[in-house]
């Protein structure tokens, strides 16, 4: 007899390997992470499945949108642009924050979830979910509106 995985179990699935990739990272990386640390996290394949840089530049964001990835060609092996806005240029050392709510994107793709992001960075900084949530959401909070 086979078993079908659900689309709901495939979810729970990502989620609870996001979470096990975050916790690699912290254990790695952690317990603090600041700017010189997340470029190294970067350029870890283990870590960030796709060669990914940032770029500060707005031009590519959506209206109250802090950072969003940007392949740079038609495969993921290409690699991908992170930009984030420029008014978080000068707070690099929580920059850690923002990059991981988005590296969901780079690592899974359309796959990931909003939950997935917030697992992982809570996981990658050893913050509860909530906790990381509220972070992101202060930050998201200082940009021009």
């Amino acid at each position: 007899m086979t078993t079908q995985l659900t689309a709901d179990d495939a979810r729970q699935s990502l989620n609870a390997h996001v979470a096990a990739k975050g916790a690699e990272i912290r254990a790695k990386y952690g317990p603090a992470i600041g700017w010189e640390t997340l470029l190294r996290i970067l350029d870890d394949r283990s870590c960030v499945r796709y060669p990914c840089e940032i770029a500060f530049d707005a031009a590519s964001l959506q209206p109250e949108e802090f950072a969003h990835p940007v392949p740079q060609g038609a495969h993921p092996e290409d690699g991908f642009t992170l930009f984030v806005h420029p008014i978080f240029e000068a707070e690099r050392e929580q920059l850690a924050v923002l990059v991981f709510y988005q590296l969901v994107a780079v690592n899974y793709g359309e796959f990931a979830s909003p939950d997935d992001a917030i697992t992982f960075g809570a996981a990658a900084l050893g913050l509860t979910e909530d906790d990381y949530y509220r972070t992101v959401c202060e930050l998201a909070d200082r940009l021009p509106q």
